[in-house]
């Protein structure tokens, strides 16, 4: 009987999701193995502190500040470092040196994925990140394997769990923007620091890591629009759910005509964050707490959804060994890695190119014409109005009555939204407009 091989594994990091990474190769290593048909051996966990506390109990001989030195001797590297250096060095360094390397890092892959895919094709090993997007959730696989005799037009993603839980709680309770962030924060599913959610930038990294599998073009940090959600308010959160809405914060990619050449059949990527408003119908609106989700449109499979945990140790673990998995088969099996399936160029587009629609509240004065006024300002954009509801009321000091006008438009270019919004803020008998979200699904 032929002895079973042992491929050396490297981990890099040992905090929620490298914890639980090292367990599972400790407690699963027989399963593992037969799954595999190579033994993984865990040969070494570079951190910064040997000595810290931690939540898993792991032999205390695995522990090293040595990184560079492990990830020499390593068949197969896991990153779970974060940020974008060290942990950028020591990736080219596994790859270079013939190693297959899982990552979770998706700031590094959005900022400077381009580099990392050239050196794993050159050494002709596997780069693998399917934790970097979505926790739990197998998406980038999907995307790149199952979908790829497909032609994937729009994929929407709530790939953050922090802004969707701080969202659901606005809409459930009503709460407040703080309130809601200080109990996310109570909870541990925000940050001390949650900048990085709540601004969407977390989000804006896994879009470009999406937009560059689902088109087949790399796509960098830079080429996403990015908007968080610290500006949407409770009054936001009621006026959308009365009107037949919630609100989430939204990944979007689609394929567009560029602009100005719709009749030679050229394409460009639109690709955003923002905060969104989706009827409450929408698979996607039913999305709770820091639970995430991402539905793709494609021509031939129509659409599909996938739905899980996007955060937490053991979720995220998951997606990492099984990248972990599919890497040592390959080393085991022999054949050329695989990172990503670039095929050519496709521009990313500007946001003004975007094709959306808006809800814009406008507080207004309450007297004749005021409706005929805005819509005609509307049409004289080309922007035609779906929905527009008013509802009168009075204030207290002033005794004096005013309205309040929540528009739902119709589908057209970001440009011509922005510009309309410009243009009736301008008009005399607006006192103020008091929110404008983009609007999917309808």
């Amino acid at each position: 009987m032929t002895e079973m091989r042992t491929l050396k594994v490297a981990l890099l990091g040992c905090g929620n999701v490298g914890a639980q990474v090292a367990r599972i190769l400790i407690e699963d290593a027989d399963t593992l193995a037969a799954r595999t048909g190579a033994r993984l051996q865990l040969s070494g966990i570079a951190v910064r502190n040997v000595s810290a506390p931690r939540d898993v109990d792991l032999p205390q001989e695995l522990f090293t500040t040595d990184a560079d030195t492990l990830v020499k001797d390593a068949d197969l590297v896991i990153e779970l470092m974060g940020g974008i250096e060290p942990a950028r060095t020591l990736i080219l360094s596994a790859l270079r040196n013939g190693a297959c390397v899982v990552t979770g890092n998706k700031a590094l892959l959005a900022q400077d994925g381009p580099t990392l895919y050239e050196e794993a094709d050159k050494a002709g090993v596997q780069l693998s990140y399917e934790a970097a997007v979505a926790g739990a959730i197998p998406i980038l696989r999907p995307i790149r394997d199952s979908l790829s005799g497909d032609r994937i037009t729009r994929v929407l993603g709530i790939v953050n769990g922090t802004t969707n839980f701080i969202l659901d709680q606005m809409d459930s309770t009503g709460a407040q923007f703080a309130d809601a962030l200080a109990e996310a924060q109570r909870l541990g599913y925000a940050e001390a620091d949650p900048t990085a959610d709540v601004e969407g930038h977390d989000a804006a990294a896994k879009a470009a890591i999406l937009a560059s599998l689902a088109f087949h073009t790399r796509f960098a940090l830079e080429n996403v629009h990015c908007e968080g959600i610290t500006s949407v308010s409770a009054a936001d959160i009621a006026a959308a759910k009365d009107a037949g809405f919630v609100i989430k914060l939204l990944a979007i990619a689609e394929k567009l005509p560029a602009a100005g050449t719709e009749a030679d059949g050229s394409e460009g990527v639109s690709v955003r964050v923002h905060p969104t408003l989706l009827p409450r119908e929408h698979p996607l609106a039913a999305v709770r707490g820091a639970f995430n989700a991402v539905f793709i449109e494609a021509e031939n499979a129509g659409e599909l959804m996938f739905y899980g945990q996007g955060a937490g140790g053991t979720p995220t673990a998951s997606a990492v060994l099984g990248d972990l998995v599919s890497a040592a088969r390959r080393l085991v099996l022999g054949g050329p890695g695989r990172t990503e399936t670039t095929t050519g160029h496709v521009p990313a587009l500007p946001i003004d190119a975007a094709v959306t629609s808006y809800y814009i509240g406008l507080d207004v004065a309450d007297q004749p014409g005021v409706l005929a006024r805005i819509a005609q300002l509307f049409a004289e954009h080309g922007v035609s109005i779906e929905i527009m509801r008013q509802t009168i009321h009075r204030d207290a000091e002033s005794n004096v009555e005013s309205a309040e006008l929540r528009i739902v438009t119709h589908r057209a270019s970001e440009a011509a939204l922005a510009a309309t919004v410009e243009a009736v803020k301008g008009l005399d008998v607006i006192n103020s407009v008091t929110s404008v979200l983009r609007v999917e699904g309808v």
